[in-house]
C-alpha cells in the first residue's frame, strides 16, 4: 500500500441514519454524500463508548474504555497511554489537530506536533455532576436541549466556522508543503451535537411542519433505560410535539451546515492538489436518539446513540464500496498507521483491525465490537457486543437486550428472555467475559469516579454546584445549571 497524507474530519453526536448516502429521506449532505460515492462507506461501524469523552479517549489510544480508565465525562485522556498521534508524529509525521479533542486539558501532550484551537474538558475537571450514579440525580441542566434550539448562532456554530477556516487556510498552505512524510490532519467539529441552534440559512432548509416525528416505542422501557431517562428527562421538557419538531428541524439543519463545513474543507484539498495523495476519513464519536423511543441525546446502546458514520475515500479504496463488517473506533489506530506508511509498536498489541484490512475481506459474520457505558445517568455499566445480524446489550445487574437487527432494524422486539435464544444470549455473555469482567469493570468505574467525587467535596458539593448542558469553547465562561 502507498503511503499517503491523512485528513480525519470528526463530527460530534452525528446520528448515522441522519445522512444522504444512508438513505435519510429528507436531510442533505451532497458533499458527504459525494465523498462516500468515491470511497468506502463502513455501515456496521459503533462509538468505542456513546459520549464523548470516553469515546475519543478510545479513538485516540485503539483501547476499550475498561483499558484506558476514561470513564466518563470528568475522567480525560491524560495522554499516558500511547495513541495514534504520538505513533504518527514519533516516526517523523507531521500530526496537527484543529478543533475539538476533549482530553484532560491543553497542557497534555496527545502526540500532536500541534494544536490549533482546541477544546478540552470544561474548566479543567469536566462534567463533575455525572459522577454521581447512586442514587443518579435529576439533571435539570437537560432542559437546556428543548430550551435552546431554532434558527439562529450559537458559540458552538461561531466554533465550528473558525474550526472550518484554519483547516481550509492549513490545506492551503502547510498542505501544500514538501515533506519527507506524509502528513496527519484532524480537523474535530461539534455540530450537529447541541444545542440545536442551526444557523438560519440551513434551518430554513427544513420547515418544522414538515418534520416527521419518530414513532418507535417499545412495549416498555428496560428498567437501566427507564432509570437513565428519569435522570435526563429531555423529552418531558418539550412543550408539544411542535416544540419537538423545531428541535429536530435544527438538528437537521446542524448536519447540513457541518455537510458545508466538510465541502469547504474537501474543496481546499482538491485546490491544494493533493487529493491525489490524501486519502480522508469522516467519522463521529457517537450518535443521538434524537426523539427515538422519546428519548434524546446519547448515552444508550442503541443504534441512533451508538452507532456512527464512518467512511473513507482515496487511494486503495474501493468508490461506492458498503462494508457490513462491524467495526468501532479500535480501528481508527491500526488503519492510520497503515494509511501514511507507519509501523505500529505499542504493546501490549491492539485489538483493532486495520479498516483497509476489513473492507478487502469478505463480511465476516462471526467478527464482534464491543462499546462500553459508565457515565452520566447510569445506576451500572452496559456494554454492546455486535455481530451478524445480533446485537447484545448487557446491562449489569440486570437482564440483558437482544435484537435481531435483521428482523427488527428498529430494535423494538428484546429476544433476550425468548427460549430459543438463549444460547444466542449465552454466547454473548461469554464472550464479553473473554474481553472484560463486568461486574469487576463496573465496580472499578464506580470507584474511580467515587474517589474522584470526594477529591471535589463531596456529592452534596458537586450537587450544590450544578452543572452544565454543553462545553465551553476555548475562552467561553462555563454556565453551572442547579436544580429549578
Amino acid at each position: 500500500m502507498t503511503p499517503t497524507n491523512l485528513l480525519i474530519i470528526m463530527d460530534d453526536e452525528h446520528n448515522k441514519k441522519v445522512l444522504g448516502y444512508n438513505g435519510h429521506a429528507v436531510v442533505q449532505t451532497p458533499h458527504l454524500d459525494r465523498l462516500a460515492a468515491m470511497g468506502t462507506v463502513f455501515d456496521c461501524a459503533y462509538s468505542s463508548s456513546p459520549i464523548c469523552v470516553p469515546a475519543r479517549a478510545s479513538f485516540a489510544t485503539g483501547r476499550h474504555v475498561h483499558e484506558t480508565g476514561c470513564w466518563d465525562n470528568a475522567i480525560a485522556y491524560d495522554g499516558k497511554l500511547r495513541g495514534w498521534a504520538h505513533e504518527l508524529r514519533d516516526a517523523g509525521h507531521d500530526v496537527v489537530s484543529i478543533g475539538k479533542l476533549h482530553y484532560a486539558s491543553e497542557e497534555v501532550d496527545g502526540g500532536f506536533t500541534e494544536q490549533i484551537i482546541p477544546m478540552h474538558i470544561e474548566a479543567g475537571v469536566g462534567d463533575l455532576y455525572g459522577l454521581i450514579r447512586d442514587p443518579l440525580p435529576r439533571r435539570h441542566q437537560s432542559a437546556d436541549l428543548a430550551r435552546s434550539i431554532g434558527p439562529g448562532e450559537s458559540s458552538y456554530t461561531r466554533y465550528d466556522r473558525d474550526i472550518t477556516a484554519k483547516t481550509v487556510q492549513w490545506l492551503r498552505t502547510e498542505g501544500r508543503a514538501r515533506r519527507a512524510k506524509p502528513w496527519v490532519l484532524f480537523a474535530s467539529f461539534i455540530a450537529p451535537h447541541s444545542p440545536l441552534i442551526a444557523p438560519p440559512e440551513f434551518f430554513a432548509m427544513y420547515p418544522p411542519e414538515h418534520i416527521a416525528l419518530s414513532t418507535k416505542m417499545p412495549v416498555a422501557y428496560h428498567p437501566w433505560i427507564e432509570a437513565w431517562n428519569d435522570c435526563y428527562g429531555f423529552d418531558s421538557y418539550f412543550e408539544s410535539d411542535a416544540h419537538r419538531r423545531i428541535a429536530v428541524a435544527s438538528y437537521y439543519g446542524l448536519c447540513s451546515f457541518m455537510d458545508h463545513n466538510a465541502g469547504q474543507i474537501l474543496h481546499a484539498l482538491e485546490e491544494s492538489g493533493r487529493l491525489h495523495d490524501t486519502r480522508v476519513m469522516f467519522v463521529s464519536d457517537h450518535g443521538d436518539n434524537l426523539g427515538a423511543r422519546a428519548l434524546w441525546g446519547k448515552s444508550t446502546m442503541y443504534e441512533e446513540s451508538a452507532g456512527v458514520p464512518m467512511l473513507m475515500a482515496g487511494p486503495d479504496l474501493t468508490a461506492g464500496r458498503r462494508v457490513r463488517t462491524p467495526v468501532s473506533h479500535i480501528d481508527c489506530f491500526p488503519t492510520f498507521v497503515q494509511a501514511v506508511g507507519a509501523s505500529c509498536r505499542v504493546e501490549p498489541p491492539l485489538r483493532g483491525r486495520s479498516l483497509f484490512q476489513v473492507a478487502d475481506t469478505p463480511y465476516d459474520p462471526e467478527h464482534s465490537v464491543l462499546s462500553e457505558y459508565h457515565a452520566a445517568g447510569s445506576l451500572s455499566a452496559a456494554y454492546m457486543l455486535r455481530r451478524g445480524r445480533y446485537k447484545y446489550i448487557h446491562y449489569t445487574g440486570f437482564a440483558p437486550e437482544l435484537f435481531d437487527l435483521e428482523s427488527d432494524p428498529e430494535e423494538l422486539r428484546d429476544l433476550a428472555s425468548v427460549a430459543e435464544y438463549r444460547s444466542v444470549v449465552d454466547g454473548f455473555d461469554a464472550e464479553l467475559r473473554s474481553i472484560c469482567d463486568p461486574l469487576a469493570t463496573d465496580a472499578r468505574a464506580k470507584a474511580d469516579q467515587a474517589r474522584l467525587i470526594e477529591r471535589h467535596g463531596g456529592a452534596e458539593k458537586i450537587l450544590r454546584r450544578g452543572g452544565s448542558s454543553y462545553t465551553p469553547i476555548p475562552g467561553e465562561a462555563v454556565k453551572l445549571m442547579q436544580g429549578q
